[in-house]
């Protein structure tokens, strides 16, 4: 009786502590009953909501020179009827108005010719490399298709509307379809230098997420760091994908992951477990056993200890010896051979995973490019779901592969702070298609 109390309670404690977005890996889409207050990971400090003291504010300037001015001058006196053109007049007030003048298309007719020279050579000039067609959608159109598809997530019907009602350009769902493949197209070379700058970086987060494509249930992959973001679209979440954009694996790279298995078996000089979802599933613990599990308590306080090292060492103190940082991994490998009660099975899993993989913990506080948590990975592919609930499921594989090459570019274009309208213009001049 008594055992079967014990285990009747664990079921009980697993039922009224599930899982959630903010206690383990599951998203926020996934969760069957929100929690009403914020559960965040941030822990309170003694700062007040808002501006910090400090922070510049910033307002509405006019610096750029004037386009147009109207002036309001007085021809007669509202009092008496007296002409009042020729009296000189005092300015008094100025006021500035912002517009942006009517958009309209404009028809650029593009025209080779021949010439025979005296000696007898016929020779012909040629059209630029974008003018490939009778007619065609020139490169401002290809290139702001691009970015409404990949940076403003509308879909074909919307982007129809703006065209149509905005640009006066009428264009059909057809027309999008086409332009978005070719400056897809002419973007690949691009596409492809990002992947390779990937596979020669110091560090790269990865991860990976559910995507909807014609009613089938595929898969989204990032690599990604602070300069590069190289997403693919894929129909498999195992490491065939991993397999098919880096047969070699990151030998020269520190991969950072969410403890997802087929990421181990990806070659690493070495790997990194995100502290975020670390600490995600010791909260869970200590909830689900209502803080009587001393070991996830101990082990949360490690973890936030480290992370704050990470915020305060400065770059020397990587190569130098550190008291603290030696104190945190003597206090990990003590926590990693504790023994667990037999109803902690929850934390005696996670215990166990983390023994596994000890040497991918603190790895964050030995190199200092290397970021303690996959959050940059999480942001990568967090496009994908506000693409999805803006122009729903994509509707063949091709579409998706599409937007993973354009969405690539995007991202790296915002990470090196460059415009991203300019860049995909860039592309859709000089691309190759």
């Amino acid at each position: 009786m008594v055992a079967k109390i014990a285990t009747l309670e664990a079921e009980l404690a697993v039922y009224k502590n599930k899982k959630n977005s903010n206690n383990s890996h599951i998203p926020p889409s996934q969760d069957q009953n929100r929690l009403k207050r914020n559960q965040s990971l941030r822990e309170k400090t003694t700062k007040k909501p808002g501006g910090q003291l400090g922070h510049m504010g910033t307002t509405l300037e006019f610096n750029t020179p004037i386009d147009e001015v109207v002036e309001y001058t007085l021809n007669y006196c509202n009092n008496c009827g007296n002409d009042l053109s020729e009296v000189v007049e005092t300015l008094i007030e100025t006021r500035k108005v912002i517009d942006i003048p009517v958009i309209a298309p404009v028809y650029i007719e593009h025209r080779i010719y021949r010439k025979v020279c005296s000696c007898g050579k016929c020779m012909e000039s040629e059209f630029p490399r974008h003018v490939a067609a009778s007619l065609q959608y020139g490169p401002n159109v290809e290139s702001l298709v691009g970015y409404l598809h990949g940076r403003q997530y509308l879909p074909y019907k919307r982007m129809k509307e703006l065209f149509t009602d905005v640009m006066n350009l009428p264009i059909s769902v057809g027309g999008i379809n086409s332009v978005l493949e070719r400056i897809t197209k002419k973007a690949l070379p691009w596409y492809e230098q990002i992947k390779k700058r990937i596979s020669q970086s110091t560090f790269v987060g990865t991860d990976e997420t559910s995507v909807k494509v014609n009613g089938s249930n595929d898969w989204i992959w990032t690599w990604q760091n602070g300069d590069l973001t190289f997403i693919v679209h894929s129909d498999n979440r195992g490491g065939r994908t991993i397999e098919k954009h880096f047969p070699d694996g990151l030998p020269h790279t520190g991969l950072v992951h969410d403890r997802y298995a087929c990421h181990f078996n990806c070659e690493a000089q070495y790997h990194q477990i995100c502290m975020a979802h670390l600490l995600r599933d010791l909260k869970y613990i200590t909830q689900l056993y209502e803080g009587k599990c001393e070991w996830a308590i101990q082990m949360k306080t490690l973890i936030s200890e480290a992370l704050e090292l990470k915020r305060v060492m400065t770059l020397i103190q990587y190569d130098q010896p550190n008291d603290k940082r030696s104190n945190l991994v003597t206090r990990l490998e003590h926590l990693l051979h504790s023994t667990l009660q037999e109803e902690h099975s929850k934390a005696k899993t996670l215990l166990k995973n983390l023994v596994k993989h000890q040497q991918s913990i603190l790895n964050f506080l030995c190199h200092p490019q290397l970021p303690p948590d996959n959050n940059g990975s999480e942001r990568a592919i967090r496009n994908i779901k506000v693409k999805q609930k803006i122009s729903g499921q994509f509707k063949s594989e091709h579409g998706a592969d599409c937007f993973a090459t354009i969405r690539s570019i995007i991202d790296t274009t915002i990470k090196s702070g460059q415009n991203v309208l300019a860049t995909l213009r860039l592309i859709a001049i000089y691309g190759a298609e």
